[in-house]
């Protein structure tokens, strides 16, 4: 019941923010903050696999290159 309560609050002030030219700059940085986390989180995931095969490649390299 609380967290309703503090949703509800949450959206109030975020509508109240959104009516004023204060918050339509806080609206602005929270769209340009969401865009680079979107891209960061989608920069991380591409890479991320890619820099996880190449340390396989080069342990699994290292590993042939010591057992034989």
């Amino acid at each position: 019941m609380q967290e309703g309560l503090t949703v509800t609050r949450f959206l109030t002030k975020l509508w109240l923010a959104m009516r004023s030219k204060k918050g339509q700059s806080l609206v602005e940085y929270a769209l340009i903050l969401a865009l680079v986390a979107i891209v960061v989180i989608t920069a991380l995931t591409t890479l991320g696999g890619h820099a996880s095969n190449a340390m396989n490649s080069v342990a699994t390299d290292l590993g042939n290159a010591t057992g034989s």
